[in-house]
């Protein structure tokens, strides 16, 4: 199988992260560029990796993160199917089996909030490294804080941690608010149903999800 810096170094799927990145500044959303990419990967094989998957599993895991967010050149409605369409294609003129893009291209289908299930260890590790990324950088140098509610709390995050406790069986999100910036409610009001989907991702891997904001459990 192609490793994952063969990937990374790979011009096709840069441009087209680059390029779907660029267009969602167009629309106003934050940012979805390497910066996110690289989190969502590493997040993705570190799940994995900490409940004791094989290298080639976590490989498999840290490519979709990676690629996850390409369709958004499409259009940002349906990217999950456009961009596993596109990693298809991608993938299938690489050294990958038809097994390795099925779970690959699976997990890319099956990320966005709307339309996710975490149908594999994949999937659900791709779930919770994405949806977790919550920061202030993400947040757009043209944007209007006061204006839209998904920079306001993504720009009042200080401090979004995600911990996994294998022994446990707990995986944990921190974040730390600046309650100046936003509330907390403002959290839930946009970010609700990816934390119940993080809790559906968490309990295919057999882990319980626990959301803390502000040092206060709230799932």
């Amino acid at each position: 199988m192609v490793t994952f810096e063969e990937i990374k170094k790979n011009e096709e799927i840069r441009t087209y992260i680059e390029k779907s990145n660029e267009v969602l500044g167009e629309v106003g959303i934050t940012e979805h560029g390497f910066a996110h990419v690289a989190v969502t990967s590493e997040r993705a094989a570190m799940i994995l990796r900490g409940l004791g998957y094989d290298i080639k599993t976590c490989t498999m895991a840290k490519i979709a993160g990676y690629m996850h967010d390409i369709g958004n050149l499409i259009n940002r409605h349906g990217h999950a199917q456009s961009g596993a369409s596109m990693a298809f294609q991608i993938l299938s003129k690489l050294d990958f089996t038809p097994e390795e893009i099925s779970q690959i291209v699976s997990a890319i289908g099956h990320h966005d909030e709307k339309t996710a299930f975490p149908v594999s260890p994949i999937a659900a590790a791709l779930i919770i490294a994405d949806k977790s990324d919550v920061r202030r950088s993400r947040v757009r140098k043209t944007a209007v804080i006061d204006k839209d509610i998904h920079d306001r709390v993504n720009y009042a995050a200080r401090k979004a941690e995600l911990e996994l406790y294998s022994e446990k069986k707990i995986i944990v999100l921190q974040i730390d608010i600046d309650t100046d910036i936003c509330a907390v409610m403002d959290y839930f009001e946009i970010f609700l149903e990816r934390m119940v989907l993080c809790r559906q991702a968490a309990e295919k891997l057999g882990l319980n999800f626990e959301l803390i904001i502000n040092h206060t459990r709230l799932l």
